[in-house]
């Protein structure tokens, strides 16, 4: 029932501000009656009810007009209590409506000004003004403290919309922060699925068709087969580009039109398309195999195809070593071949150049591990730790 009547009051603003007003007069009116009864001299009422219909009707512009409005109604108040009525809360309804509003929209300073200004005219008028003389606490200290009280309630309003306003800027500001890191995020996901995808089919293909062109006089069957080989590379790579750009032309997200993201399981074919062009991959797997999150698996199964891809292109021997080891808490994965003994060819990986490089070791941060990459003992080896999570 109560939200009905909230949405038509939000419905017809004006109906309802002209029912308050209406009902603030009758209480004002109510006061000056209320004066002329307990006067020890008559008092027609009328002049009252005038007056207060005046300051009633002046607070119709109060929300754009504050201070005009706050200064003609303290004005027509201090006129009533010229005239002799004593200035009750009842009288003053309009006046703390009127303190109420500049408190609430005025600057905090100018409210504070002309607050403590209406207060010591209402004051005066108790002391110089009233004809009959009412008493200090009737016609001073209570009128004072109620016009105080209703500058300091709305003081208080007003901050705490501005607060309210403030704070919902800089929540929004907060949500758009964290949507523009989101963002970045996903793009640098992206980019590194992208990297990962071209750069290892990429180097596939060219090692098959480099062997292939080899064989083609000597062996044509063998030839033969590794241009079908090649041809299975490249269709692979399409339909992997094709999976991960169709992410970017999509407002959602579906799960189920998606293949499952790769992982450790996957590590065997992996090693069989490499060892297609030549290259052959030694695994070896030490502890005792534990489930990772799929972040960490697919961070481990990039982060060797990365590895053996730079492998193919740098490497002096056509040969690799693939070493994972299951600790207690960790996956440690060790990826090395042979360097040659003289300086590194222009083309070879470095430990601090290379967008490959550069990529495994923010897959490495992004589930939670670290990575190292460079030359050790002959051999040019990229090393990870990654944190096992088991699933439930």
């Amino acid at each position: 029932m109560s939200t009905r009547w909230r949405d038509k009051a939000a419905q017809r603003p004006r109906t309802v501000q002209l029912a308050a007003l209406l009902l603030l007069f009758g209480a004002t009116a109510t006061g000056s009656f209320v004066t002329g009864w307990v006067a020890e001299e008559p008092l027609a009422p009328w002049p009252g009810i005038l007056l207060s219909a005046v300051c009633c009707l002046a607070l119709f512009w109060r929300d754009r007009h504050p201070l005009p409005v706050l200064g003609v109604i303290t004005v027509l108040t201090m006129a009533e209590g010229a005239i002799g009525y004593l200035i009750t809360p009842l009288l003053m309804g309009p006046l703390m409506v009127a303190l109420y509003s500049v408190g609430l929209r005025a600057h905090r300073i100018t409210a504070r000004n002309v607050s403590l200004l209406a207060t010591v005219c209402i004051a005066v008028t108790g002391l110089f003004l009233d004809p009959y003389n009412h008493p200090v606490l009737l016609g001073v200290v209570n009128p004072a403290a109620y016009l105080l009280l209703s500058a300091l309630l709305g003081s208080y309003v007003g901050v705490r919309r501005t607060y309210a306003a403030e704070r919902a800027e800089r929540a929004a500001r907060t949500r758009e922060e964290e949507a523009r890191h989101h963002v970045v995020q996903e793009r640098m996901r992206i980019a590194r699925e992208l990297h990962d995808i071209v750069a290892h089919h990429l180097a596939l293909a060219n090692a098959q068709a480099s062997t292939a062109a080899h064989l083609y006089r000597t062996h044509p069957d063998e030839a033969f087969e590794m241009l079908t080989t090649l041809s299975t590379t490249t269709a692979n790579a399409l339909r992997e580009l094709k999976a991960t750009v169709g992410v970017l032309r999509q407002d959602t997200e579906p799960a189920d039109s998606l293949t499952p993201a790769p992982g450790l399981g996957q590590l065997p074919d992996l090693t069989a398309a490499y060892a297609g062009t030549g290259l052959d991959v030694d695994v070896t797997v030490s502890g005792r195999p534990q489930p990772l999150s799929s972040g960490a698996d697919l961070a481990a199964f990039r982060i060797i195809q990365e590895a053996l891809t730079n492998v193919t292109k740098h490497a002096v021997s056509g040969r690799a070593d693939v070493r994972l080891v299951y600790l207690s808490r960790s996956l440690s994965l060790t990826v090395s071949n042979e360097m040659s003994a003289g300086p590194p060819a222009s083309g070879a990986p470095t430990a601090d150049r290379g967008f490959g490089l550069m990529g495994m070791k923010e897959r490495a941060q992004s589930a939670g591990g670290k990575l190292t990459a460079g030359p050790h003992d002959g051999e040019f080896r990229v090393s990870c730790t990654l944190p096992l999570q088991p699933t439930d």
